[in-house]
């Protein structure tokens, strides 16, 4: 699975509580469609950190980097050796 591929099953699983039901585009906000709060912000900051072995500092998060899940593969890519497909 790819970065994206794997944000989007993530957030599916444990915020929309479904795999097959990943309705956003890439771009969708998740704060503003309601899919995360400050609470899923700090499980998704989680998320990366375990899955691909990133540490995550305190003034990184930011919607910039967390609120899409294009922002968020950009972010991971960033910070680790992983590139987005």
């Amino acid at each position: 699975m790819n970065i994206k591929e794997q944000i989007r099953s993530f957030v599916a699983e444990n915020f929309l509580f479904s795999a097959n039901g990943f309705d956003l585009s890439d771009d969708a906000s998740f704060l503003d469609e309601g899919v995360v709060d400050s609470t899923g912000t700090l499980e998704l900051v989680m998320f990366a950190e375990e899955t691909f072995g990133i540490e995550v500092g305190d003034h990184e998060i930011e919607p910039e980097n967390f609120d899409s899940v294009n922002k968020l593969a950009a972010y991971i890519a960033r910070k680790s050796d992983l590139v987005i497909s």
